[in-house]
């Protein structure tokens, strides 16, 4: 592995750190948390003011064509740009999936005129894209989709009625467009008979529900499909061949999601167990406090060279090796586990939130909320290890007993 910038990354790295300092405040402390005092609607129109700052300073999407309004530039660059945005109290990760994993979808199989007439709104923050893929009997297993596409005509256009349920559909609520993937025909295999479409998330026959989280507000939602209408214009890719658009979206989401891990998490337990008392003294004292706190220091060490094993990759022009999806596995651990860490030290005052314990414990509760969602997110954990089992170790691949069935044969 090479743990040092090529001269280029350099004075890349260099250019985007001065841009930056131009147009951004840099974080006080690692840890810090942005827009503490913002509703959630708030940072929402935050992130959308910040992603086009982004457009006009040329990094909303570096590696994206020129053509695309990108930048065409390499692979490494982007991880550089990441690192260093994450030094700076700025509104991250709200376009997470509208430009990690459906316009690179959209990109890879929408039609001319759907590709120009979206991506300068989605890189610029006008619109918010949500992927509706999973649904309450459809979660790792995504050939189970049961939301229903067929053909009809209304008002002399040709199109599709769309009926169903997603679940877990992240910022539906503020999203401006919904790619949906949905069954076109049970005849074919459950993998076969998908297709994939677009529509306004003010289309007629759309309610969209928020489900609540612990800390009061809802990043994931349900939403209802009633008689929804949508032009055949609006198809992404083939009838029938919307799995092959999933996974578009899906390989895009799984090599952006393996890196997100805050910096330097075991000076913050330090900080902790140093500000804390177990049984009358510093909690650092105790050797099995320090003893967890150095299992989570070696997990965020290990972490930090696999990723660094994929960056070398990346920056030779290779693509990472799948062994890098145990990446998530152990960011969505570690965080819960430091989770539950500040929260025991803390004693019967864990159950207080940041109001009471100051800013340091509102970036303890984003970690908390967020790893339950982490450990689905891109994946399972079941998911990922058979994943990992089967191409990395070369273990003998889940049986798939309903593989090749009709979709409407196979029992429900």
């Amino acid at each position: 592995m090479d743990f040092n910038d090529t001269p280029e990354d350099a004075a890349f790295r260099q250019e985007v750190r001065t841009w930056l300092e131009s147009v951004a405040t840099r974080k006080k402390s690692a840890n810090e948390a942005f827009g503490r005092e913002l509703t959630q609607a708030e940072r929402v129109a935050a992130a959308r003011k910040w992603q086009s700052t982004k457009m006009k300073g040329g990094y909303a999407a570096i590696t994206w064509p020129k053509m695309a309004g990108g930048r065409g530039g390499a692979p490494m660059q982007e991880v550089i740009y990441r690192q260093e945005e994450g030094n700076f109290n700025i509104p991250a990760g709200f376009f997470n999936v509208s430009l990690g994993m459906v316009i690179p979808s959209v990109m890879a199989h929408g039609s001319n005129e759907t590709r120009m007439k979206h991506m300068m709104g989605a890189l610029s923050g006008k619109e918010l894209w949500c992927q509706l893929l999973s649904e309450p009997n459809a979660g790792s297993d995504l050939g189970m989709v049961r939301t229903k596409a067929e053909r009809t005509t209304r008002d002399g256009v040709e199109g599709w009625l769309i009926n169903g349920q997603k679940v877990w559909t992240t910022l539906a609520q503020y999203a401006d467009y919904g790619l949906v993937l949905a069954r076109t025909n049970p005849d074919a295999s459950k993998f076969k008979g998908l297709t994939t479409f677009y529509f306004d998330m003010k289309t007629p026959g759309i309610e969209i529900r928020p489900i609540r989280q612990a800390n009061g507000e809802a990043e994931f939602n349900e939403v209802f499909l009633n008689d929804v209408f949508v032009p055949d214009s609006q198809r992404v890719g083939e009838v029938d061949g919307g799995w092959k658009v999933t996974l578009t979206g899906i390989m895009s989401e799984r090599m952006s999601i393996g890196g997100v891990m805050p910096k330097d998490l075991w000076k913050t337990v330090a900080n902790f167990l140093t500000q804390n008392n177990f049984y009358g003294k510093p909690a650092i004292e105790d050797g099995r406090l320090r003893e967890k706190w150095v299992d989570l220091y070696l997990n965020e060490q290990g972490l930090s060279l696999m990723l660094s094993r994929g960056l070398t990759a990346i920056s030779k022009g290779k693509q990472p090796g799948a062994e890098l999806q145990v990446a998530k596995l152990i960011i969505a651990r570690t965080l819960q586990d430091f989770g539950y860490f500040a929260i025991d030290l803390k004693g019967e005052q864990g159950v207080l939130s940041s109001k009471e314990h100051g800013e340091e414990w509102e970036w303890v509760e984003r970690l908390w909320y967020g790893a339950a969602g982490m450990r689905i997110a891109g994946g399972t954990d079941e998911i990922v290890k058979n994943n990992v089992g089967e191409r990395v170790l070369g273990l003998p691949a889940e049986p798939a007993f309903d593989k090749d069935l009709a979709f409407k044969d196979i029992p429900k």
